[in-house]
This record gives C-alpha cells, structure tokens and sequence, in this order.
C-alpha cells in the first residue's frame, strides 16, 4: 500500500500536474492541501474518472483538505480538529480507506510572528497533538498525513539566516512536532532516511527551486501498528520541477 501526501496548491489550477502525477505513482491513499475551492469546485469527477474516490472539505481562496483513495470511497469520519467550535479554517479532515484510518492537515503557517497568527499556529498544534494522542491510544492503523508547516530540525532546511524570524522554524513549532514523536508516531521519511538532506517545499521567490533552497515541511507520521509495516518512503521532487507545478513536492510511504 503507498499513502502519499501533496499540497497541491489550488488543485483547480494545477490539476493535469495532480492527474499526470497519480497516472505516474499510482498512489493508494492521497492527502491533499490548500485545495482553494469550494466543495462544489471540487473536481470530482476527474478524479472519479482516473479511479480516485475522494471526501473533501473546500474553503474558497484558501485551505481545504481532501482524501484519494484509489478504487474504493473513503469513508469520512470527521471534518474538523476537534477542540474548538469557532474555529472555521478547512483544515483537517479525517476517513476510514481500506482498514487504515487517515488523518489529512494542513497545519497554519503562523507568520508574521510574534502575533495573533503565531498564536492560532500554536494552539492548533495543541489541539492537533491532544487529537493525536487519543487516535494513538485506540492502538488502531493510523497515519497522520499532510503539511506541518513545521521544519523539525535545522538540518531540514537549507543553509539561511534569513527564516530566523519565521514561524517554521521558531522552538515553540518544533517543540510541537516533537510532542507528537514523544507519544510514540515514527516520522517516517527520516525513519527510512535518517541522515540525508530532505526537502519537500520550495518557495517560488528567490530561484530557491533552481538553487535547491528548500525545507522539510511535509510529514507522514504513523501509529505503531502501520510503522512495522513500513518499506519504503520518499519524495517526489520532479513534480516541483515541471510546468506550472506546486511549491511542495508529493511525499510517499509504502507499507507492506
């Protein structure tokens, strides 16, 4: 089985780069962020056509979250991070696809920080991580898929001073990340890849695709029971390469 994970960026626009992707990794499960459309802009039936069953949740000009699954339906289980009533942002949504539970997310940036940005980043994590920790405890197959908008380490961005000041890479964010590998989830690209440079995100400004200026900002995080079924993980840097691509790359595990 391979999950994947990919923000697409708008998947209206970019979606003959989604579809000549799936054609080419033909990928199991997909996790999809920053949708920006509405749930009835949502391309269903393109994906339906290229095998995909789908559950969404839109959000025009930004946001929205979706789950793939190739030739079954997933089935939804929650549309929103529990913990907070108010909070409006589609940006959570989990499902039930082929014995798995699946939990897609796509995290806040949080800049400008300090702010009230950073401090809806910081809560968010809260509630993502007190989530995570009750899914764990159920002892259930269970991956936690999609954009942290968090770099975990220094090494998983390239050589700058100039995102010191940013909401990546601030403690308080790693600090987060952290927490959830304490309750026991295997990050699992740098389990299958412990010591290499891994980007999965370059920003479009300042050549930093050309120059390889990217940061790790993509994770598939997995329970106790899928990590022992871990074979295989990477990313798929070419697709940030083509024409009219995403500024993040898919990522992948497969699973025996």
């Amino acid at each position: 089985m391979k999950i994947a994970t990919f923000n697409i960026n708008n998947i209206n626009s970019r979606l003959q780069n989604l579809l000549a992707w799936l054609a080419v990794a033909e990928p199991d499960i997909v996790c999809l962020q920053e949708l920006k459309a509405r749930d009835t802009q949502f391309p269903r039936s393109a994906l339906a056509d290229a095998g995909y069953g789908a559950v969404w949740v839109g959000q025009p000009t930004w946001n929205g979250v979706a789950i793939l699954a190739l030739g079954s339906e997933p089935v939804l289980t929650r549309e929103a991070l529990p913990g907070d009533e108010a909070d409006q942002q589609a940006r959570y949504i989990e499902a039930a696809v082929n014995g798995i539970v699946i939990a897609c997310l796509y995290a806040p940036n949080g800049n400008p920080q300090p702010g009230p940005k950073f401090q809806y980043k910081l809560a968010w994590h809260e509630r993502l991580n007190a989530h995570a920790a009750e899914l764990f405890d159920t002892g259930l197959p269970v991956a936690l898929v999609g954009d942290y908008n968090v770099v975990p380490e220094p090494r998983d961005i390239y050589p700058t001073r100039s995102y010191d000041d940013n909401a990546l890479v601030q403690p308080e964010s790693r600090a987060a990340f952290a927490a959830l590998l304490e309750q026991g989830w295997t990050d699992a690209l740098r389990k299958k890849h412990p010591k290499e440079t891994l980007y999965t995100f370059w920003d479009y400004r300042r050549n930093r695709w050309p120059r390889n200026a990217g940061m790790r900002l993509d994770h598939i995080l997995l329970s106790k029971k899928l990590a022992r079924r871990l074979t295989g993980a990477g990313i798929d840097r070419d697709v940030r390469g083509e024409t009219g691509a995403s500024d993040h790359a898919p990522v992948w595990v497969e699973l025996r």
